[in-house]
């Protein structure tokens, strides 16, 4: 009785130090939930059977997925216990892999994924599954930088799987093939094999090869389809195609140009006048004998009363009013009888009636264009100088909102007055003044003098400067002055009077800014032509008459590029795209000032085919 008693404890020791010994043995991999990858990963290691070790790293990945965590998954996914995998855990890897890849943006990753990709991977998917890794696959190859192999993958998968929406499916074909260039679209059409793979080829590589012209691309269209009647996308165009197939027929033809030709805004008025009807005469594919364009006064008049007046009219299309106030007497109005292309925007707290679009050279578009260049340029802190008054409080509210967004910090936003002393508000956003403050301290502190060199702050990595031509050449010196002019300084294009004029900017060299391709664009056929026989080409008033141009050129795309999602059109003043709301927002060129004369870093030709590029 005594021994019995004494080794009870014994085996009960022995029991714990077994459970706690066996470790992950006692874990049933099958319902186990980890906290952490990191722990999923530790118990898969210690797992005996490779197989199973896999099947429950896939199964938490799954998991995290489902939670919307992608980045534990793709912790667990990129690891080595699941690069062994083969068959059916090696598909789940790869499908997991590119939802996590596509939700992470992660170009990288993506393009392992496609290095080791074929397009008939997808195929070895169960028939429930066949569209999702279709799909993932394409988008994968997308991120990639791969978007033929994408449109290749799309094209078999509308040949393997018949419940797929051929509209749907031909719009995501499209949007892959507008991704390749014309010169890879041309090789890859000689070189196709397979009916539908060769009709495509040529569809796409027949407009990227054609003009820009409108007209010409509804005409190349309709030839296509004619050429290839039995091809799926003939049958069922993509949406962008048939509705640019449509608009190509379908322009407005009695346009009302209405503009102010009297008074303050005269000279703005009739720039951009000048500009359409220059933009008109200048574009072949416009019919003459059907296109009218009435040129209306809006000075000194009511733009509401004026506008029931014309839409009683025959007008298809009313481009104008330029003044903000006429623009926001259409704001009460739910729907517009006659469209509006606006030349000006409403509040941001006004809601636009159905059937107006808004189209103008926005500073605000300027500013956060700003933002975003300061943000690809790894730019994280800056210090900003922008104007008092009702339009820097536009352009500061953009700047910041979007700087915001894009993870940069704005340590100081200085307004200022062009009266102002330049000096010292100079000094203020670089911090001197302060730094000056501080010794005046530390010397009635101490009671003595201290030798003293004042410093600008040094947590500042660019400036933003917002001022016109004979402001900026003040203000770029006093930050060399300050000892700040290492720092990058970002402008809009009011820092430029639009015409070269190396011996007065000078004092701007290094200076990086924004303007529109009318201005820095070297080849421009519309421009030389019109610089010939029209004043006010250039400058302020040159900007105003590319507005005018670019008006044109939207007068005859509106549907299409409120229907098509990242439609746009490289205009005369920049990339020009529309929100859902109906305002066109523009992308502009960037430049450097280098011996007082700007000096383009990227380019873009005006009058391009409409794309989402």
């Amino acid at each position: 009785m005594m021994t019995y008693r004494n080794s009870l404890p014994t085996f009960t020791l022995l029991a714990v130090l077994m459970t706690l010994f066996s470790g992950c043995a006692s874990i049933n991999l099958e319902t186990h939930v980890a906290e952490t990858p990191e722990q999923a990963l530790s118990i898969a290691a210690d797992e005996n059977d490779p197989q199973r070790a896999q099947r429950y790293l896939l199964r938490v990945a799954s998991d995290y997925q489902e939670k919307g965590n992608h980045l534990a998954a793709r912790k667990i996914l990129r690891h080595d216990l699941l690069k062994s995998a083969q068959g059916q855990p090696q598909e789940q890897r790869r499908l997991l892999a590119m939802a996590s890849t596509i939700e992470l943006e992660d170009h990288d990753w993506a393009k392992e994924l496609a290095a080791t990709s074929e397009t008939e991977d997808f195929l070895n998917y169960p028939s429930d599954l066949l569209a999702r890794a279709a799909h993932l696959q394409a988008q994968t190859q997308s991120l990639a930088g791969k978007p033929l192999d994408a449109t290749m993958t799309l094209i078999l998968l509308g040949q393997t799987d018949s419940s797929t929406s051929p509209q749907k499916l031909h719009d995501k074909i499209w949007n892959q093939l507008k991704s390749v260039s014309a010169t890879k679209l041309q090789s890859s059409t000689s070189n196709a094999i397979g009916f539908e793979n060769q009709g495509w080829l040529e569809l796409a590589s027949t407009l990227s090869n054609a003009d820009g012209n409108l007209d010409a691309q509804g005409r190349l269209i309709r030839q296509w389809q004619n050429n290839w009647p039995g091809h799926p996308a003939a049958q069922t165009l993509p949406k962008e195609l048939a509705l640019m197939a449509d608009i190509s027929s379908s322009r407005p033809e009695n346009i009302v140009l209405a503009l102010p030709l009297n008074g303050p805004l005269a000279s703005a008025g009739k720039a951009i006048r000048d500009g359409f009807i220059a933009a008109y005469y200048n574009d072949s594919s416009a019919n003459r004998s059907k296109t009218d364009i009435r040129v209306v006064d809006t000075a000194n008049q009511s733009f509401r009363d004026l506008y029931n007046k014309l839409s009683t009219s025959k007008a298809d299309l009313i481009v104008g009013p330029l003044e903000k106030s006429g623009l926001a007497e259409l704001s009460d109005m739910n729907t517009l009888p006659v469209p509006v292309l606006g030349l000006n925007y409403l509040p941001s707290d006004s809601k636009a009636p159905n059937g107006l679009y808004q189209y103008g050279l926005s500073a605000e578009d300027e500013a956060r264009q700003i933002a975003q260049q300061l943000a690809e340029h790894n730019i994280t802190r800056i210090l900003a100088l922008i104007p008092n008054g009702e339009w820097g409080d536009r352009v500061a509210a953009a700047l910041t909102t979007k700087l915001q967004e894009t993870g940069v910090t704005a340590l100081q936003v200085q307004r200022f007055f062009p009266e102002d002393n330049l000096r010292a508000i100079t000094a203020d956003v670089l911090g001197v003044t302060a730094s000056r403050q501080r010794a005046i301290d530390v010397e009635r502190t101490i009671g003595l003098n201290v030798e003293f060199e004042p410093r600008p702050r040094q947590d500042a990595e660019a400036i933003v400067m917002v001022a016109a031509p004979t402001i900026a050449r003040q203000f770029k010196p006093l930050f060399a002055f300050y000892f700040a002019g290492n720092l990058p300084v970002y402008a809009p294009s009011i820092t430029y009077e639009g015409v070269p004029n190396p011996s007065r900017d000078r004092d701007l060299n290094d200076v990086i800014f924004t303007d529109i391709p009318w201005v820095l664009a070297e080849d421009n056929p519309l421009r030389s032509n019109a610089e010939q026989y029209l004043s006010g080409t250039k400058g302020q008033l040159g900007r105003l008459f590319a507005m005018g141009a670019d008006a044109w050129q939207l007068s005859k795309r509106l549907p299409l590029l409120q229907q098509v999602k990242d439609a746009a059109i490289n205009g005369h003043t920049g990339t020009l795209t529309m929100d859902p709301s109906g305002s066109i927002h523009r992308e502009q060129l960037w430049a450097k000032f280098i011996n007082g004369t700007p000096e383009v870093l990227e380019t873009k030709t005006p009058d391009a085919l409409v794309s989402d590029e």
